[in-house]
């Protein structure tokens, strides 16, 4: 059933701070190991319950697959949340059945990760919720309509990032919302608060005073009725220590969840305060308040937190994202196309969970693969043959043209293949290749810039690139034209077969990296670079799918857009687009290009670069296979050589890898 839950009694409408807190609970987090589950529920999960039975109504987040966890080692848990639900005291908020990172996964995988999540809910709970916590708070336009379809009514999700790239007046993150879809449907939003949080954690961790949080708290009131997420995060982290980072708080004596009682109950007293459930704050379907984009072209997937975390945190990082991610897709395509029962759905969900991609911990890195593997064999599909055998002789000259009937084509065998120009049949100008030093009058974009060319970047370390000369044949397969270079770099050879269509207006390229070791860095290949007479600057776009079904659209002309650029020394990402219908387009009214990734081999991330500058327009897409973070670990989900297969063509083309 969908109905809010009870109400309890307040003066909210006399409050000039209206508070909801949310506990997030979850016993698959990267850093516990199974073994402590039954410890983490008897130090947190209990605690929690007591808190909501003094100082309630308190939102309480859990997963499906984390319900079932508990249920299974203290099924009174979960009989005392009921009856802190019946009674008003404890709000259940939704996640679906795993915690995963849904603008990364296909939409139907989401869908079903809803669905099953709904199903647990229902038979643990006897009910299913009425609002989300976006789950590690990656949010896409292309996400509400799934959520919508789910029955959830309204989303939790963080202002400060959305915020730091909108226009968005200060009073915005004080006040219920809604969220504007791919789709054209809105949700209900309420926002979560990183200070806030994190205020209510540095004083139970004793770092600031009681004092102190309760002038923070008071700080927040306004002329005006306001909304204030006092908590969302981690239950896990109060009275127990998930031994995740050496800079954790170390247990002081006495009990943090004490702490967090008098700190609820301290606000309670508090003139102009009044603590309630989230749902009671949602504002209604029809309500006259305009939905906000929360999604802008220098950020297509806002996160939670502190700018460390990003889309590439999940995608190309942690142990090896980028292979478990392949697998995962491989499996999900197989069971697309087989006979996949819930069972099956449940598994591809779990595996797709976002804490194997962080800080996993060896014992259960050892398992998750080993079930990797298992439906590997049972769903994915063999993979794609090997690129056929080089024929011909060497080629000789530096630069070699390329004509078919779809494609007209000049590359540059001293830069390793590197596409000096590309002019797809369909567009009346060449629209991708080199920019040559010198082309823009700023000096940050004087370099040469290059298109299908690849770049690994490690601190401290020189580039390693394939912009060399090479070995290099050209070929002709059935009607298509083909050429293949070899590269030598220090790190190994780089071995890249491309393929110029003749039926269609596409361009395959096929690459083999025959290195042994990755180690900490980015690895960005592709680096389409449009041309500056390709397009109408004034009307370029891009488009892709960030986890929806419908996909989500950014006009680019008056903004600057980075995704690449470094957050830190330890973070080499900002954003990045997911494409996880396995293609993007970018492009005018006019001509467009389609560039489409065979995500069964490596779901790579889209890095956008665009940006207005004296001497015209700078626009790049570079296809990333790995980025820094504080949680890449170099560790090869298999070993040997890796293969990455993408293509470019005219977006009227079907682009297929």
């Amino acid at each position: 059933m969908n109905a809010p839950y009870p109400n309890r009694q307040f003066d909210a409408a006399a409050a000039s701070l209206r508070l909801f807190a949310v506990f997030h609970l979850n016993l698959a987090f990267s850093a516990i190991e199974e073994d402590q589950r039954a410890e983490v529920i008897a130090k947190c999960y209990w605690p929690l319950l007591r808190l909501a039975e003094k100082c309630g109504p308190i939102g309480i987040e859990a997963s499906g697959y984390t319900l079932e966890e508990i249920a299974a080692r203290d099924p009174y848990w979960i009989e005392k949340l009921k009856e802190l639900m019946g009674s008003g005291q404890a709000e259940f908020i939704g996640a679906g059945y795993a915690q995963i990172v849904a603008p990364l996964v296909p939409w139907r995988v989401t869908e079903a990760n809803l669905a099953i999540g709904n199903e647990i809910y229902e038979k643990l709970l006897g009910r299913r919720p009425v609002v989300a916590l976006v789950n590690e708070q990656a949010y896409s336009g292309g996400l509400v309509g799934l959520y919508l379809d789910a029955g959830y009514q309204a989303l939790l999700m963080d202002w400060d990032n959305p915020a730091s790239h909108q226009q968005w007046a200060a009073e915005t993150g004080f006040r219920a919302q809604r969220a504007l879809g791919a789709d054209g449907r809105s949700i209900g939003l309420l926002w979560t608060n990183t200070v806030a949080f994190q205020k209510l954690q540095r004083f139970a961790h004793g770092d600031i005073e009681i004092e102190d949080y309760l002038a923070y708290v008071r700080a927040q009131q306004g002329s005006s009725q306001r909304l204030l997420c006092l908590y969302a995060s981690d239950a896990e982290i109060f009275d127990f220590r998930p031994g995740r980072y050496r800079t954790e708080e170390s247990l002081k004596g006495g009990s943090e969840w004490s702490k967090l009682e008098d700190a609820f109950a301290r606000v309670a007293l508090e003139d102009g305060c009044a603590l309630l459930a989230p749902s009671q704050l949602v504002p209604e379907p029809n309500a006259k308040t305009e939905p906000l984009r929360l999604e802008t072209a220098d950020c297509p997937v806002p996160v939670k937190k502190q700018r460390k975390y990003n889309l590439s945190r999940w995608a190309v990082t942690g142990r090896d994202d980028l292979a478990i991610n392949a697998a995962c897709e491989s499996i999900y395509r197989g069971m697309m196309t087989g006979s996949a029962g819930p069972s099956a759905w449940r598994e591809l969900c779990y595996l797709w969970s976002s804490d194997f991609r962080t800080h996993i911990t060896d014992k259960r890195w050892t398992e998750m693969c080993r079930r990797l593997r298992a439906a590997q064999v049972r769903w994915s599909p063999p993979e794609p043959p090997p690129p056929p055998m080089p024929r011909g002789s060497a080629l000789t000259a530096r630069h070699f043209e390329i004509v078919t009937p779809s494609v007209k084509a000049r590359v540059d065998r001293r830069r390793g293949l590197a596409l000096s120009q590309v002019h797809f049949f369909g567009h009346d100008r060449p629209a991708a290749g080199t920019l040559p030093h010198g082309h823009f009058a700023d000096i940050a974009l004087q370099a040469d810039w290059y298109t299908g060319n690849c770049v690994f970047e490690a601190p401290g370390e020189h580039k390693v690139t394939d912009l060399e000369w090479c070995n290099a044949h050209l070929w002709k397969e059935g009607d298509d034209l083909m050429t293949f270079g070899r590269i030598d770099t220090p790190k190994g050879a780089i071995e890249k077969t491309v393929r110029f269509h003749a039926r269609k207006p596409q361009i395959d390229f096929d690459i083999l990296f025959r290195w042994e070791e990755w180690g900490r860095g980015s690895l960005r290949l592709g680096h389409i670079t449009l041309l500056p007479d390709g397009f109408d600057w004034e009307k370029l776009s891009v488009a892709a799918h960030n986890g929806g079904k419908d996909a989500e659209t950014f006009a680019l002309s008056g903004t600057a857009v980075d995704h690449g650029a470094p957050v830190s020394f330890l973070v080499s990402a900002s954003h990045g687009l997911a494409m996880t219908e396995g293609w993007l387009e970018i492009g005018d009214d006019t001509n467009r290009l389609r560039v489409a990734v065979d995500r069964t081999m490596a779901p790579l991330l889209g890095l956008l670069t665009y940006r207005q500058v004296r001497g015209g327009h700078f626009c790049q897409l570079a296809l990333s296979a790995l980025e820094l973070d504080d949680t890449r670990k170099p560790q090869s989900l298999r070993p040997g050589p890796r293969r990455f297969r993408f293509s470019v063509a005219a977006a009227t083309a079907e682009a297929d890898c």
